[in-house]
């Protein structure tokens, strides 16, 4: 059975990790699965050239070539009737990139007002890897408070601080090399950032 992986971009700055991640998921044959929060529409189409539209045709635009059996869905943060909001929904992990300070508040307290914050419980309550990608600098004590209880429920917090010692030359080298991170925790085989002391 192909994998199937969630992807969802919430409104905080960093839009392109969410991009990014989903180009790099769909080199593999699987099924995913992405949802934008509203606040996420308005800061993509701020930082990148999405215009709000549908996220599968940005991405054939952006973002390819594709395995020929991936697959993208897109799913309304509103519809919790979407199979991913349910326990019995089998998958292989979700990935909030970038993660708002208020999605992480509510996952840190279990509040599932969207279907978002839904997925990311049902990953938490299934023992699923969910991993959350926080953008937001200086943190304040709750900001650290909400990550230290996401986590000690099973989320991994992975900031986008991106590596130097690859000597990135472009913006989407700083971003790759951290999604390369997520892939590896996704358990993926990835070839978008060297890893430490690979000399080739």
């Amino acid at each position: 059975m192909k994998k199937k992986f969630i992807v969802a971009i919430t409104g905080a700055s960093g839009s392109i990790y969410g991009f990014h991640l989903a180009a790099a998921l769909m080199k593999f044959p699987v099924d995913l699965f992405v949802m934008m929060s509203e606040s996420g529409r308005q800061v993509a189409a701020h930082e990148t050239d999405f215009n709000s539209g549908s996220i599968a045709d940005y991405m054939g635009k952006t973002g390819g070539p594709f395995d020929e059996q991936a697959s993208i869905k897109e799913v309304d943060p509103s519809d919790f009737f979407a199979p991913i909001a349910s326990g019995s929904f089998q998958h292989q992990g979700m990935v909030i990139a970038p993660c708002s300070m208020s999605t992480l508040a509510a996952i840190s307290s279990g509040i599932t007002d969207n279907l978002i914050h839904r997925a990311a419980d049902v990953c938490l309550k299934e023992k699923r890897p969910l991993i959350l990608l926080p953008r937001e600098t200086p943190l304040s004590l709750i900001h650290l408070k909400n990550m230290t209880r996401a986590a000690e429920a099973g989320a991994v917090i992975l900031p986008p601080s991106p590596g130097f010692y690859t000597r990135p030359k472009t913006i989407d080298d700083l971003v790759d090399s951290v999604v390369a991170r997520v892939m590896d925790h996704l358990g993926l085989d990835q070839t978008l950032s060297p890893r430490w002391g690979d000399e080739s």
